[in-house]
């Protein structure tokens, strides 16, 4: 059985260093220290420009919980479309009521917008309240997978769960399992839940380039401005390995 293993980046530097170590997809993001936001324009059309692998660029406004107001609907069909024009082969999207269940109403909107592009539904189907009747939803308007831990906090302790989902869709969408995988874990999580795909990001920390550096002064909550994260080839090269093994 072929695997597809998607690696999510948040930098162009990041892309071909995952196709080279034999990614299948990429999951276009910024900022997977906070789950992965949309990327911008112009680092839409980059990464469509280079990549030699479809490229799914994540539609997510805001870090934190997946209840949008109008504004910020606004902007993720505007994202959409952007998306689009830039020349990514798909979007990965989601929206929740504040009961937890699928906001149809928002999500048929973005499946619309999205029209013509592959459609990948994010983890906001671990928030979810009720799961499987989002998947009955998403199956109905052609979304193509599902990336979920399995409702747990990583994809080897929703095994279960993911099983159960691969069961109830039949193949009528991929269940693409994602958190914490990695080569120590993926190919049981494959042999457990019969999947046909898998997510991970594969970071590591490259030191910066500057000579000149002022530790004194930081641009976000981490310590240091001069670690930049960056896809490890081994790990994605070591999973890959370990799948095929």
């Amino acid at each position: 059985m072929s695997v597809l293993v998607e690696v999510c980046i948040d930098s162009i530097e990041s892309l071909p260093i995952a196709e080279k170590a034999g990614a299948g997809r990429i999951e276009l993001c910024s900022s997977l220290a906070t789950g992965g936001l949309t990327a911008s324009a112009g680092y839409m059309k980059q990464a469509a420009r280079i990549s030699g692998i479809p490229v799914y660029g994540i539609i997510r406004p805001r870090e934190g919980d997946f209840l949008y107001n109008s504004d910020d609907v606004e902007i993720m069909l505007a994202d959409i479309h952007t998306a689009k024009q830039a020349g990514l082969n798909g979007v990965v999207i989601g929206a929740l009521k504040a009961d937890g269940r699928i906001d149809e109403t928002v999500v048929a909107d973005m499946v619309k917008a999205a029209s013509g592009m592959g459609m990948t539904f994010h983890r906001a189907i671990d928030h979810c309240s009720a799961p499987f009747d989002a998947l009955e939803f998403l199956m109905s308007h052609g979304v193509e997978r599902v990336l979920t831990s399995g409702l747990a906090k990583r994809a080897d302790e929703g095994i279960g769960t993911l099983k159960e989902m691969v069961a109830f869709t039949q193949g009528r969408l991929s269940i693409m399992p994602g958190a914490g995988v990695s080569p120590d874990n993926a190919k049981r999580i494959i042999e457990q839940t019969g999947v046909t795909e898998i997510h991970l990001s594969g970071k590591t920390v490259r030191n910066s380039l500057m000579s000149y550096r002022n530790e004194k002064a930081t641009m976000g909550s981490g310590d240091s401005d001069f670690a930049i994260t960056v896809t490890n080839p081994e790990t994605i090269a070591q999973t890959i390995a370990a799948i095929r093994a």
